[in-house]
């Protein structure tokens, strides 16, 4: 992977928000003087993001902070409300239907719980093979040798194609939503948490699998996660996220060796550690502020033990610190920055 080679996708100011609008009764009330407006919830602010062909980025950041929403925005499940995304240097906007096609088979999703995201009425083979063939990728006189192949290379039986999902454990159906994901030949996979709902040790192995997978595919990874230990394992480049904006980016051993956002530093401190030493955890305090009314200036500032009050008025942006590694945090205008 050259660092001089332009990015495989690249976002520019993605925003997404939710809207609901005012129900029935708010309506009446505000016929008779009430004030009620729609509910807006910003859940991806201003992102920013390059991606490199054959890159594991992940992405880190409590439940609630915008991360599978923005992976979905990647995958194309989600349309983003303002900002652009581009594929192979153009945006979507820009692209024939063929290159919009080869962008939507080109990005694979892998989701987080793997029984609600398979079909529980269709068998295995079909689970895994119906896309392929739909779009042209294979014949449907092939199906069959071509799903044979894709599960051995999971680590599935072949003889299982005939059964259902419900049929398997939990790291089995994982393994067959890889598949699936493998199916149409993508260049990106989005894997969103893709193994919170497994046990410790199926974990490990799902972990092995994606790694075997990425240098026998020469895949891209978006790996999202809770667990900067799962991260830490896998990803070349960490991304921390917090109410919906990148708060820091950095390589994975900086972020594990010189975090620099009181966010990420508080993440580590809550990893649980070999060391025998005795040791107190201290939980982050206070909880993630609603999306539907975040806090003004920095949204991690009602929590944060070295808030200023620049932080409550004034939203930092990202700063380079040295190369590869950004932060949004007003402390960094304390100090001197390294440049590259």
């Amino acid at each position: 992977m050259s660092q001089d080679a332009p990015p495989l996708l690249q976002l520019r100011g993605i925003d997404k928000r939710f809207v609901q609008p005012v129900d029935l009764a708010g309506k009446i009330a505000n016929l008779l003087g009430a004030q009620n407006a729609p509910s807006v919830v910003h859940a991806v602010a201003g992102v920013d993001l390059d991606i490199a062909a054959g890159e594991v980025i992940g992405v880190v950041g409590e439940s609630g902070c915008g991360k599978s929403t923005l992976g979905r925005v990647i995958a194309g499940i989600n349309p983003p409300s303002a900002g652009e995304v581009s594929y192979k240097g153009k945006t979507l906007h820009q692209m024939t239907a063929a290159e919009h096609k080869a962008y939507v088979l080109g990005v694979q999703m892998i989701f987080q719980n793997p029984m609600a995201s398979l079909n529980p009425r269709m068998r295995v083979l079909d689970i895994i093979g119906e896309a392929p063939v739909v779009h042209g990728l294979v014949p449907a006189s092939g199906k069959d040798e071509y799903v044979a192949g894709l599960m051995r290379q999971v680590g599935l039986d072949p003889d299982y194609g005939q059964r259902y999902p419900h049929q398997f454990s939990g790291g089995q159906r994982q393994r067959i939503g890889i598949a699936r994901a493998l199916a149409l030949k993508p260049q990106i996979i989005v894997c969103d948490e893709a193994v919170a709902a497994l046990d410790v040790s199926i974990q490990a192995q799902v972990l092995n699998l994606f790694l075997e997978l990425r240098r026998a595919f020469d895949l891209t990874y978006l790996f999202i996660s809770h667990n900067l230990g799962v991260v830490g394992h896998i990803s070349d480049r960490v991304v921390i996220m917090y109410l919906g904006r990148v708060v820091e980016v950095a390589p994975t051993q900086t972020i594990f060796t010189r975090p620099n956002h009181p966010y990420t530093q508080a993440l580590l401190s809550e990893l649980p550690s070999l060391d025998t030493q005795r040791r107190d955890y201290q939980p982050i305090k206070g909880e993630l502020p609603s999306p539907l009314r975040p806090p003004t200036g920095c949204a991690f500032h009602p929590r944060c033990p070295h808030a200023m009050p620049r932080c409550s008025v004034e939203l930092p942006a990202l700063r380079k610190l040295e190369s590869g590694h950004t932060s949004a945090c007003h402390l960094n205008d304390m100090a001197p920055v390294v440049s590259a």
